[in-house]
Parts: C-alpha cells; structure tokens; sequence
C-alpha cells in the first residue's frame, strides 16, 4: 500500500538525505580552488551525456576524479536498476567529492581494508555480473573493457574505495546516540500537517516445534568439527574447510568470514565465543540455536574482530521431522479447541526461546519493534498472513531456514493496525529511527565542515556552476 503524499512532503523537508541512495552528499559549508581553464562555464545537463575528452575534474586529497567517473557513475546506478534520468552531474560529482573525501579521511585515520577481504567482494560481484550477463566476455563488453585483467583492476579499486568510505561513514556515526527527550522534542518539532502517515501493519506470532536431534548426531559433527580444527593446526586453511565443509550459506562462499562488533546482530552464544578469542586462535565447537560452530579470530580492531567460522547443522531424521509436525497439529487443536490460548501455547511448548517469553509475538529485524509494515513485510510471511482471518491460525508449516534446519511453525495475527498518521506513542520506534538519522546527518555534516577545511581540494571551472549542497566551490 503506497504511502500518502504528506509523508513524502515530509520525507522530502526534512530528511530527503537519508532516503535517497547515497546519490545527494552529506554536506558541509566550505571551499577550495578552483581550477583555472579557458572553458566557458556551462549549464550542466540533467541526463548522462558523451565525454570526448576525459579529464582531472575535481581533486580530493590524494584523489582524482575524472570526467568519465561520473558515466560510471550513472552506469552502475543504471545496471542497479535505478533511473538516472533525474539526477544531474553536478548532483553525481557532489556524491562522488563527498565519496574520496570520506576515503581520503579513512586512509589519514589509518582504518584498514585487507586486500583479501576486497578480492572476495570482487569475486562475488564478478559472479553476479557473468550469471546476470552470460559470461565474461559479455562483462568486458557491457563495462567496455579490454581484457579481464584491466576490469578486475578497475572493480578492485572501486571496491576498496567504497569499503574505505563505509567504514569512515560507519565510524563517524557509530558513537551517535539518541535520547528519549531528544526523540519527544523531534516529533514535537514537525509540523501537524507535515507528520508522516505509515502504512498499514499488522503483529505476528508463532510457535515452533524443532524436531529432535540424536545425541549421537551431536557427537558426530562436535567430533568432526574437532578434526577440522587440528586440521587447520596442522597447517591446512580454514577458509578452504569453511567453503568446503560450512553450512552457513551466507558466509561459506567467503571462507566464512564474518567482521562483528558488539552491536553486530548475532546471537550471544556466538559474540562471547568470539570476542574471548585472541588473533588466530580457534575455539572449540560450541552450540547455538544454528547449530555448532568453531571459529578462528583473524584480526582485532579495536572493538571489531575479523574472524571466520564454519557451522555445522545436526542432520535431522525423517522420523523425528513427523513427530515435529505431529506435536505442532496437536498445539494447533488444543488452541482450536479453546483448551490454551495461543500466546499460553507459545510460552510453554514453542521451541523458539526468542519469542516464547512474549507469547511468540515476532520482532521486525528492521525497526526492532512488534509491527510489520505489509509493503515492507518479507515476501514469504506475508505470503502466510495476508489472507489470514482474524483469529484463525495457519496450517503447519515446514521452514527450512538456511541456518537453523527444518522446523515446523504455525502462526496467527494478533493486531491488525490500518494506515495512520504518526502518533508519538504508538509509532516510537519509528519515530526514534528518523530522528537518531537526523542526528547522524548533523553529525556528517559537522565532520564534513571541519574536514573539507583540512583537505586538499580542487573543481575544475567547468564544474563551478553547480549548485552543490556543500559548497565545494566559493
């Protein structure tokens, strides 16, 4: 369900920062020099255009940005399926100057980025690129590349700078943090007629039931896990054993590796496991509700370690997977039946430890509250609800999550919200989201202003003209 035009007014006055791409810059008030030449200033067009002579058009610290980088630019947007048919390229180049002068900052902070980890981000974009596109030849021709050593090259340096950028991004916010007073003078601050209206939502719940594991399966991947570990005492490569062995499908292509701070959504089990760790240690196996790890510490950076961990899940039996479905049909008919409500029932028999305290009401992962925005909702639950009448509950449901195993569910709505201008009660955690972002604009903007001052800077006069939300030229 499309939002209504007032949240976009709203949206567009005061945060039009945060909800567009990264195409606009986070700004500052300062300049530098301009390059002097002998082109005229003129008016910049608004759609991509042809580059005959590709030239130095801005400098930033240690970096060049060439006339032809803003046709990336616009290409990468374009194969992102994004339209690029508004943007400009004074608006391109702003992005692209805010860009090198976040890297150029990471650089003089000294924040690192291993070459390794910058090969495997290649790596997966390259595959991405030749399944999307059919091989690599056809790469090369889309990219207009001579040969794949020349593409690779290019994409790698392109990659290390946008992990550079992230991570001088990440570290200028990550210490911004909102208060409950400044979130109530946030709201109190918008206009009645400028609130926003979010769409229609409704609260979930579900109980699980996880078929059982032998004990003797426990052992026999706790000891294989083991082998693996003196294995890689022994000198073989634990990358290769994750890629090879690891049923973490999110990690097993990159060797397992992981980068996690304290703040990192994994669960407890395996952030304790892995900030005791020293660098190149290896713990033992341990268990978590996924099943059972070791993981190997690369790297300690301050308060982020760079690891890498191989799962193994327990093989579940067909036996033990019917008497799983078996128990949840029973839940199901007891609730039915009016012998235990269905929050009575998750807290006492679901197998699911985060959710069973709360009656098995589900937390959005997004905006880490109770509600689900059904534009927002992930594909397959709504697939499940969105017919679903009030009070009824599902029929068992086999879930084969990619990190927990198969597990059989059933789940009910228990709150339906319609669409509704914002209320600072009811809508908190949204509104505690758009202003911790406000925030961390301003903070952007203050490092922005004080580094733009210290930085070496040059637009060539071509270029002068535009309007750039940071003054990036006097």
């Amino acid at each position: 369900m499309p939002l209504k035009t007032k949240i976009m007014k709203f949206i567009n006055n005061r945060f039009i920062l945060i909800f567009i791409l990264a195409i606009f810059s986070f700004t500052s008030i300062n300049a530098q020099e301009i390059i002097k030449d002998s082109v005229k200033p003129k008016k910049m067009s608004i759609l991509p255009k042809k580059i005959k002579i590709d030239g130095i058009i801005a400098t930033v610290g240690d970096y060049n940005i060439l006339d032809s980088d803003i046709d990336k630019a616009y290409l990468e947007l374009s194969s992102q399926g994004y339209s690029v048919k508004d943007i400009t390229r004074c608006q391109m180049l702003s992005n692209l100057l805010d860009d090198k002068l976040y890297a150029h900052q990471a650089i003089q902070d000294s924040i690192v980025v291993r070459d390794e980890e910058v090969k495997e981000k290649m790596g997966e974009q390259i595959a991405y690129m030749v399944e999307q596109l059919g091989s690599m030849d056809k790469v090369l021709q889309y990219f207009k590349k001579e040969t794949e050593d020349e593409f690779r090259a290019e994409l790698f340096d392109i990659i290390k700078t946008n992990k550079l950028t992230a991570e001088m991004k990440r570290k200028i916010v990550d210490d911004v943090e909102i208060t409950p007073e400044e979130v109530r003078t946030f709201f109190k601050a918008i206009p009645t007629n400028e609130l926003p209206t979010f769409g229609a939502e409704m609260e979930v719940a579900q109980i699980v039931v996880a078929p059982k594991v032998s004990d003797e399966e426990k052992q026999r991947v706790i000891k294989r896990l083991k082998e693996i570990k003196q294995e890689v005492l022994d000198g073989s490569s634990f990358k290769t054993r994750a890629v090879i062995y690891s049923d973490d499908r999110a990690s097993a292509p990159s060797g397992g590796f992981y980068k996690i701070n304290r703040k990192t959504q994994f669960v407890k089990e395996f952030k304790d496991v892995a900030f005791s760790l020293g660098e190149g240690e290896i713990s033992e196996p341990f268990e978590t509700e996924y099943g059972y790890h070791i993981i190997m510490v690369e790297k300690i950076k301050g308060q982020e370690v760079e690891l890498r961990h191989i799962l193994m899940m327990p093989k579940v039996s067909n036996d033990a997977l019917n008497e799983a479905k078996e128990k949840i049909t029973l839940i199901k008919k007891r609730i039915e039946d009016g012998e235990l409500t269905f929050a009575e029932a998750a807290r006492t028999l679901s197998d699911e430890k985060e959710t069973r305290a709360n009656g098995g009401v589900l937390i959005n992962p997004r905006t880490q509250d109770t509600h689900f925005e059904l534009t927002k909702m992930d594909p397959a639950l709504y697939s499940e609800v969105s017919n679903l009448k009030d009070g009824a509950i599902t029929q068992p449901i086999l879930d084969d999550d990619p990190r927990a195993g198969k597990k059989y569910k059933i789940i009910t709505v228990t709150n339906r919200i319609n669409e509704h201008t914002a209320d600072y009660a009811r809508d908190y955690t949204k509104i505690k989201e758009l202003a911790l972002k406000e925030k961390q604009i301003k903070a952007i903007t203050k490092w922005t202003q004080e580094k733009i001052k210290e930085t070496y800077i040059k637009i060539n006069a071509d270029y002068k003209d535009c309007n750039f939300t940071a003054n990036w030229v006097k």
